[in-house]
């Protein structure tokens, strides 16, 4: 592995070979909640293995155990929870946890698997290893998809709020709201890794084109003297000498455009009716000579929309189809249907209010998967400032945690960051 080993290779593959799928009501649970400091390791070890491209063993373990599916399983089971279970929680006027980390553990966990297939599914041998569930897979990203266009309506990103009077749950729903746009970001990458080596997997070029037209105002939001752009995790605003190049979002929609259109077999399986043609022909006036600079190969889809202009379009077919569907969606659904209220009172009791030693002694194992100098390792860019974002060059000596560019705002953050921070300390103190 690389230099800085946050694994050892045979630590990597017990953990690899323990991978499951679990039951919606147990998440969360004792055996939930190890698997998922598991996931977290295999995640930041890959990471670094990409980084130092030495090799990336957690890549080939994942294919050789055949765990990619219990991956995209495990990804929709906490896609569902999420859905349906956590905001029954929310409501419960009887749940009202001091502590919220728990619960933030599962909801981040969609976060920590998507990261780690966006990691991993660069490589072809990892797609095809998906077999069947690449479909479930490509359902989900399409779902993703979805909500990066619906967010064009709502005028500029989610606002990290500070609200007085927030109660924790109602916190712990807006830094679920704000992880979705990251998570929604990562689904599309692996979709687009997915058009590169999957032609009979993929999904329908229309579909990608059509979206393609709402996914500059997701990622762009225009305010008065600004302009801000969502990379690297976080809203960014843009110099205007930048405000012309291409952003990693935007490249991957039009590599996986290129990559669908493009290809003969994806094309034959095609039916280009007239409605279909008429939505692919709208690209051609985000085809801009400065875009097709900064990624040449679209010169050649380019030339693709120029023939398709005139090219005459084809009637629906009538012929007998055969058509794989996703199954893990509905599968869990339709043996959860009318459980959700049953599994969030299950949970209350038995899973998210836990004692004040069994927090500690959790925190003491998540100070033990988050390894600092693993985090700085795999970060994509100095510190930000967790209240203003700013670059930061001063940490919580307390926790070791959060970063602050000064001490003014490290105490505005305090009403927020306190309990944690009290938390993670006491983890390390039972070290």
């Amino acid at each position: 592995m690389g230099d800085l080993e946050l694994l050892l290779p045979g630590e990597a593959a017990v953990l690899v070979r323990g991978l499951r799928s679990f039951p919606l009501r147990e998440m969360g649970s004792g055996g939930w909640n190890q698997q998922h400091e598991n996931l977290e390791k295999l995640n930041m070890q890959a990471i670094l293995d990409a980084t130092a491209s030495q090799g990336e063993p957690i890549q080939e373990l994942l294919v050789t155990h055949g765990k990619i599916p219990t991956l995209v399983e495990e990804l929709i089971a906490v896609e569902m929870w999420k859905q349906k279970v956590f905001p029954v929680l929310c409501r419960l006027e009887d749940f009202k946890p001091q502590n919220t980390f728990p619960i933030y553990m599962v909801v981040h966990h969609e976060a920590s698997i998507i990261n780690l297939l966006e990691t991993v599914f660069f490589h072809k041998e990892v797609c095809e290893s998906a077999e069947d569930a690449v479909l479930d897979l490509i359902d989900y990203c399409h779902r993703k998809l979805t909500l990066l266009v619906a967010r064009s309506s709502r005028g500029g990103p989610p606002e990290e709020e500070e609200c007085q009077s927030s109660t924790p749950m109602q916190e712990l729903q807006k830094q679920a709201e704000l992880m979705e746009f990251e998570i929604a970001s990562k689904a599309l990458s692996v979709l687009r890794y997915i058009t590169d080596c999957v032609d009979w997997a993929a999904p329908q070029p229309m579909q990608l084109s059509d979206s393609v037209q709402h996914l500059l105002p997701v990622h762009w939001f225009f305010s008065p003297g600004k302009l801000q752009q969502f990379e690297g995790g976080r809203w960014q605003t843009v110099a205007p000498s930048e405000q012309q190049k291409l952003s990693k979002l935007d490249g991957q929609v039009w590599i996986a455009l290129y990559n669908l259109l493009l290809s003969h077999e994806a094309r034959a399986r095609y039916c280009l009716t007239s409605f279909a043609k008429g939505q692919l022909l709208k690209l051609q006036a985000f085809l801009t000579d400065t875009l097709v600079d900064q990624l040449p190969n679209l010169a050649g889809l380019q030339g693709f929309l120029a023939q398709l202009a005139l090219t005459e379009t084809q009637p629906p077919k009538k012929d007998l189809v055969l058509e794989q569907i996703p199954e893990i969606w509905e599968q869990l659904e339709r043996e959860n249907r009318g459980k959700w209220q049953a599994i969030a009172k299950y949970q209350l009791r038995h899973v998210f209010s836990p004692s004040e030693q069994d927090l500690r002694l959790q925190a003491r194992r998540w100070a033990e998967t988050y390894r600092l100098d693993v985090l700085e390792a795999i970060a994509p860019e100095r510190p930000r400032c967790a209240y203003c974002s700013a670059e930061a060059s001063k940490r919580c000596s307390r926790c070791q945690n959060e970063w602050y560019c000064c001490r003014e705002c490290q105490v505005k953050h305090w009403e927020k960051h306190g309990k944690a921070c009290v938390l993670a300390a006491q983890g390390d103190r039972a070290k």
